[in-house]
């Protein structure tokens, strides 16, 4: 009988645990609870209304423009995510595998278009390539041809929408191919040459598929830009699910088809981090290298007119995702009517500024609260918590808004009533229209990039550190101060950096949630490229550009991916 107490004492403590591995109760575990909660307000919002109000608007956009904004989307998608794929990965393969001259700068150069919006380089390629811009001009000029007297590709459709896409995309998968192949076995792919293989075979069946599961993740990571784009779409009238949410939204204001198109998008943000996952979780482990260091011979040599070619292969990316992109604004910046069309700048510059900055600090808080639970609140819950807490990143920034507009919008009728028979308060409504529904949107689009970058710094301290100084009693306070906070510091800049730069950049849910009184250099810019007014809009767009050197040029400095920083779920 005692030994039989003892068993029952023993499996009620077992499942004991196991409820406090699940719930991990505490400060640290309530706070990411809430966090997480307040993450996932759009996507719970946009699942209530996938099925609410009946499937009358989900019938009538099937038959209206559903199957079209089904299919620019998805063709879109894959006309970009092959253009990414391919720059991507060749340009990885010819840096790691071969030598040719310039190398090595274009080694680090190739990821600077990631630092160009895709909606500036549409803007600026739709400048330069449309029937009255310099190229057609030119070329009539050269030719003495008239309209009609010969063809040029348009740049305002799909296929020049997927090419300005994929051309200032790539970068997110030549970094992790170029990794990739770095970490496969140089031994290997020597032998497989010893034995008579070519280089291409070498690359076809011993390098690419060992590289694929990282491509995957890259391509993923480009899907999800590609989806979450409504600059070029728009810009170049391409009806997507971006385009048709903001119009459904701000033009018809039909906000059922708006949080219905929302719902269906939700299908492929979910299919799209799925598979990031699952090729996360397939990539190996460096082995031996296959990168030649200085003193070592390359896999594959080449004749000096392949080194020519593989330069140019290498150098054509560079030069259209971002030299051209930024040296036309700079060339058009330097005109009268880049500053007569600046305004007040100032005010802009400002504006985004705030904003940008504000919304570091709530991401930077949150990313603080999410990490030290992590480490410390070990149970299922709160990690489940976390995970959604850092899915923002993946969701668009036009479902991200209507997804928070329509349950903010029923609270802050309330409010507003409550206020107004309790208070006296006439002034309409309370949070719509506010900046604090605008930062609380972007914090929870890139709470993902505070709180991986964080999760990395915390990582590196050793948690003796915290034990040690608990057993010499220091408080909670004073070890924050004296062991996180310096060793923290670093990565906590850069948290709030990459915060702050993403949001001058971010432009559909600034647009559809800012104030009528808030005009940032991303809307402002957005504003004078639609008004035909590129010229004007070079100064901002060129300031847009500018910010974004600094990430890119920050992770080809420590030779991180700012792909990996962004990844949108973290093991």
């Amino acid at each position: 009988m005692q030994m039989s107490g003892l068993s029952q004492t023993a499996r009620r403590g077992a499942s004991f645990s196991r409820v406090r591995r699940v719930i991990a109760p505490g400060a640290w575990s309530i706070a990411a609870l809430v966090i997480g909660a307040l993450a996932a307000m759009p996507i719970i919002a946009v699942l209530i209304a996938a099925p609410s109000g009946g499937f009358e608007t989900i019938a009538h956009l099937a038959r209206t423009v559903l199957w079209r904004y089904t299919a620019n989307t998805a063709l879109l998608m894959l006309l970009a995510g092959s253009i990414a794929a391919i720059v991507g990965t060749g340009c990885a393969w010819l840096v790691a595998a071969t030598r040719f001259p310039g190398r090595r700068i274009l080694a680090w150069a190739l990821v600077l278009p990631l630092a160009v919006p895709p909606y500036i380089a549409a803007y600026v390629y739709a400048d330069l390539l449309d029937f009255g811009g310099p190229v057609q001009t030119g070329l009539r000029a050269a030719t003495g041809w008239v309209a009609g007297d010969y063809a040029f590709p348009q740049i305002r459709s799909l296929p020049g929408g997927a090419f300005v896409l994929g051309i200032v995309l790539y970068p997110y998968v030549y970094l992790l191919a170029r990794t990739a192949f770095a970490a496969q076995s140089r031994r290997q792919v020597l032998a497989a040459r010893s034995l008579g293989a070519s280089p291409w075979t070498v690359f076809g069946r011993i390098a690419l598929p060992a590289a694929r599961p990282a491509i995957a993740g890259g391509l993923a990571l480009v899907l999800m830009e590609v989806l979450a784009d409504f600059g070029v779409a728009e810009y170049f009238a391409i009806p997507t699910f971006s385009t048709g949410i903001f119009r459904s939204w701000l033009a018809m204001g039909d906000r059922q088809a708006a949080l219905k198109l929302a719902a269906l998008m939700l299908v492929f943000v979910v299919f799209l981090v799925w598979i990031e996952a699952r090729t996360r979780a397939g990539r190996s482990e460096s082995r031996d290298g296959l990168a030649s260091s200085r003193g070592e011979d390359p896999l594959v040599r080449l004749s000096p007119v392949s080194q020519a070619l593989a330069f140019a292969a290498c150098a054509l990316p560079l030069l259209l995702g971002f030299a051209l992109p930024a040296g036309w604004l700079g060339w058009l910046a330097l005109g009268e009517a880049a500053l007569t069309g600046a305004g007040d700048l100032w005010s802009y510059i400002g504006s985004s500024l705030w904003l940008g900055l504000a919304t570091a600090l709530v991401c930077l808080g949150a990313a603080f609260v999410l990490v030290v639970a992590k480490s410390r609140a070990r149970g299922r819950l709160t990690l489940g918590a976390i995970r959604v807490a850092t899915l923002g990143y993946a969701l668009p920034g036009a479902l991200l808004a209507v997804g928070l507009l329509a349950p903010l919008g029923a609270l802050d009728v309330g409010l507003t009533h409550f206020a107004r028979d309790e208070l006296g308060y006439t002034n309409g409504l309370i949070l719509t229209g506010t900046g604090i529904v605008l930062v609380y949107a972007l914090s929870v689009r890139f709470l993902t990039v505070a709180f991986n970058t964080l999760d990395g710094g915390m990582s590196k301290i050793p948690p003796s550190l915290d034990a040690a100084a608990r057993s010499l009693g220091a408080g909670p306070t004073r070890v924050f101060a004296r062991i996180y906070a310096p060793l923290l510091a670093p990565s906590a800049a850069a948290a709030a950096a990459l915060v702050f730069i993403d949001t001058l950049r971010e432009l559909p849910a600034t647009l559809i949630l800012r104030p009528f009184n808030l005009e940032t250099l991303a809307t402002r810019t957005y504003r004078l490229a639609s008004d035909e007014r590129l010229a004007e809009a070079a100064l901002p767009a060129l300031m847009l550009l500018a910010a974004g050197l600094l990430p890119v040029l920050l992770l080809t400095r420590t030779g991180k991916s700012r792909a990996m920083r962004k990844t949108v779920t973290k093991d």
